[in-house]
C-alpha cells in the first residue's frame, strides 16, 4: 500500500468513548483527521479543509464537460457560428483533457502538488472568463477548449495523488475518495440541470462565469494545502515522452469521439480531409483510421518508454506500473464504470428529450434519483470499506447497477408514467457510487508515494477514456438504430448492460490480496 512507504502524517484526536458505545465505531464515525503539512503551512488543517477544495475541483470539471450541452444552441445563435462548430469546441475540450493528463500528472512531481493544483486551476479559471467574453469561436476555442483542457489536465491528477498520500489508512482514504469520486460523479449527473437553469436564466455565458467565480474560491480554499518535502531532486520533464503519449490518447480519443458523425463500422458520409474525398459514404468507418493511428503511436510510446528505462532516464510513465495485476484489474473495471456511467446518463438524456419531449432542465430534474443514489453510497464509502474489501464493493457495485439497468428495460416505456424511471436511476446511481470510489481506492493504493503521479495519470486517462467511449458507443447505437423497429434506446442500454457485466466478470479476477 502507498501509506506503507511514506511517511507518516496523519494524527488522531483522543476520542471520548461513550457508554454502550463501540470504540471502532464511535472513532469511524465522530474522529477528526489533522494533518502535519509541509513546512510554512499551519501546524494542523482539518481533513475535510483539505478535501474541500478537492473534491469542488473534480466536481468542476464534471460539470463543466456536461452543463455546455444544453447551451448548444444558444451558444451558436450568439457567436454567430454553427451548432457542429460548438461541438467541436467541446469535442476539443476533451480532447486536450484527455491527451495531456499523463504530461499534467507527471509535473506534479516536479513543480509539486499543490502548486500544480493551484496553476491548473489557475489556468482553467482564465479560460473560462475568456470563454464567457467570446466574441466569436475563436476565442471561445482558446478559452474553453484549449486552457480549460490543459487547467483540468494539471489539476486534476494532483486530487487523487494528494488523497493518496495524505490518507495512509485504506479505509479512511477511502472515505475521503468516495467524497472526491462523489462530487465528480454528481458533477457529470447534475451537470444537464444546473447547466440550463443558468443557461435559461441568466444566458450561457453565465455558465463560463459561474465557473470561474467557483475556480476563484478553491484557489482561495487550497491556499494552505499540505504537500510532502521533496526528498529526492526534481525529476526531469520527459518531452518526447509527453508528446508520443499525447498524440497516440488524441488520435485514439478523436475516433471514439468520430463515431457519433462516421459510425463504427461503414461510413454514413464522405470523409474529407482539405476538400478531397478520402473515404466515401458506405465504405469502411475513418474512426479506425484514427483509431489505428492512435494505437500506433502509443505503441512507439510504450517502446520509447523501454528505451528511456534502460539509459537509465527518467520516463514520463514507468513501465513497472503495468506489471501489477490487481491495478491492472483495476484500471479496467474504472474503464467500464466510467463507460457504463456515462454511457447510461446519455441514453436516459436523450431519451427524455426525444421520447417523453422533456426540456433541459426537467431532464436533469429526472437525474436527481441518480444523483442522490451516487452522493448516498459515496457519504458510505467510509463504513462500506469498513465492513468490506475493495474488491467486494467493486463486484457489488456492478451487481446493483447492472440491476439498475435491468430495471429500465422492464419498466420503461414511451407511454410509461415518470415514476417509472426512479428505480432504475436510484439502483445506477448507489451501484455507480459504490464501484467508482472503490476502484479507485484500489489502483491508488496499489503503489507507494513514489509512482503515485505516474498511477495517478494513467488512471485518469484511463477513466477520461471510459466516458468518451460510453457516450460514443451509446450514440453510435441511438444513430444506427432509429429505423422503424429500430428500438434504439433498448439497443442502446442492452449494449451497456453487457458491457457492465463484463465489467462484473472483470472484477471477479481481482486477486485476493485487494482484501487488505
Amino acid at each position: 500500500m502507498a501509506g506503507h512507504h511514506s511517511q507518516q502524517w496523519i494524527r488522531r484526536r483522543p476520542v471520548r468513548a461513550a457508554a454502550g458505545s463501540s470504540r471502532g465505531r464511535l472513532a469511524g464515525r465522530a474522529r477528526r483527521t489533522t494533518l502535519n503539512p509541509s513546512p510554512g503551512s499551519p501546524s494542523k488543517i482539518d481533513a475535510r479543509a483539505v478535501v474541500l477544495p478537492l473534491a469542488l475541483a473534480q466536481f468542476i470539471c464534471s460539470y463543466a464537460a456536461s452543463s455546455l450541452n444544453v447551451a448548444i444552441t444558444a451558444i451558436a445563435k450568439d457567436l454567430d457560428t454553427t451548432v457542429i462548430g460548438v461541438q467541436t469546441t467541446i469535442t476539443l475540450f476533451t480532447l486536450t483533457m484527455a491527451a495531456l493528463m499523463i504530461p499534467g500528472s507527471k509535473l506534479s512531481d516536479i513543480w509539486g502538488r499543490r502548486t500544480c493544483f493551484i496553476t491548473g486551476l489557475a489556468v482553467y479559471g482564465i479560460g473560462a472568463l475568456l470563454a464567457s467574453l467570446s466574441p466569436g469561436l475563436g476565442l471561445m476555442i482558446v478559452g474553453n477548449s484549449i486552457l480549460e483542457g490543459v487547467g483540468s489536465a494539471l489539476m486534476i491528477p494532483p486530487v487523487y495523488i494528494l488523497v493518496t498520500v495524505i490518507f495512509t489508512e485504506v479505509r479512511t482514504r477511502a472515505k475521503y475518495f468516495g467524497i472526491v469520486s462523489g462530487a465528480g460523479a454528481l458533477g457529470a449527473a447534475a451537470g444537464p440541470l444546473i447547466g440550463g437553469l443558468i443557461t435559461s436564466l441568466l444566458g450561457w455565458r453565465a455558465l463560463f462565469l459561474t465557473q470561474a467565480l467557483a475556480v476563484a474560491l478553491i484557489i482561495f480554499l487550497a491556499r494552505n494545502l499540505p504537500d510532502q518535502p521533496r526528498q529526492v531532486p526534481r525529476p526531469p520533464f520527459d518531452l518526447g515522452g509527453a508528446v508520443l503519449s499525447a498524440a497516440g490518447l488524441s488520435f485514439l480519443v478523436l475516433g471514439i469521439l468520430q463515431t457519433n458523425t462516421y459510425g463504427w463500422f461503414v461510413s454514413r458520409k464522405d470523409f474529407s480531409v482539405a476538400g478531397t474525398v478520402l473515404i466515401s459514404q458506405g465504405g469502411m468507418s475513418p474512426v479506425w483510421l484514427s483509431i489505428g493511428v492512435g494505437a500506433a503511436v502509443l505503441v512507439c510510446f510504450f517502446r520509447y518508454l523501454r528505451a528511456r528505462e534502460r539509459k537509465g532516464k527518467e520516463p514520463l510513465l514507468h513501465r513497472r506500473l503495468l506489471h501489477d495485476r490487481t491495478a491492472n484489474l483495476g484500471l479496467g473495471v474504472q474503464l467500464i464504470q466510467w463507460l457504463t456511467m456515462q454511457g447510461t446518463f446519455f441514453v436516459v438524456s436523450v431519451f427524455l428529450q426525444q421520447a417523453w419531449k422533456y426540456d433541459a432542465i426537467r431532464t436533469g430534474l429526472m437525474l436527481t434519483p441518480a444523483s442522490v443514489g451516487i452522493l448516498a453510497s459515496s457519504a458510505a464509502a467510509e463504513r462500506l470499506a469498513r465492513r468490506h474489501s475493495q474488491r467486494t464493493l467493486i463486484r457489488q457495485g456492478f451487481i446493483v447497477t447492472t440491476a439498475g439497468m435491468a430495471l429500465f428495460l422492464a419498466l420503461v416505456r414511451t407511454t410509461s408514467g415518470t415514476f417509472s424511471l426512479v428505480p432504475g436511476l436510484l439502483l445506477t446511481g448507489l451501484g455507480v457510487g459504490v464501484m467508482l470510489t472503490a476502484a479507485v481506492n484500489l489502483v491508488q493504493s496499489s503503489f507507494p508515494d513514489s509512482d503515485q503521479s505516474d498511477i495517478s495519470g494513467l488512471s485518469r486517462s484511463v477513466s477520461n477514456l471510459g466516458s468518451s467511449l460510453g457516450t460514443a458507443l451509446a450514440g453510435s447505437i441511438l444513430v444506427a438504430a432509429t429505423h422503424p423497429g429500430g428500438r434504439p434506446f433498448a439497443l442502446s442500454l442492452t449494449t451497456l448492460l453487457v458491457v457492465t457485466v463484463i465489467g462484473l466478470v472483470l472484477a471477479l479476477f481481482i486477486p485476493s490480496r485487494a482484501d487488505s
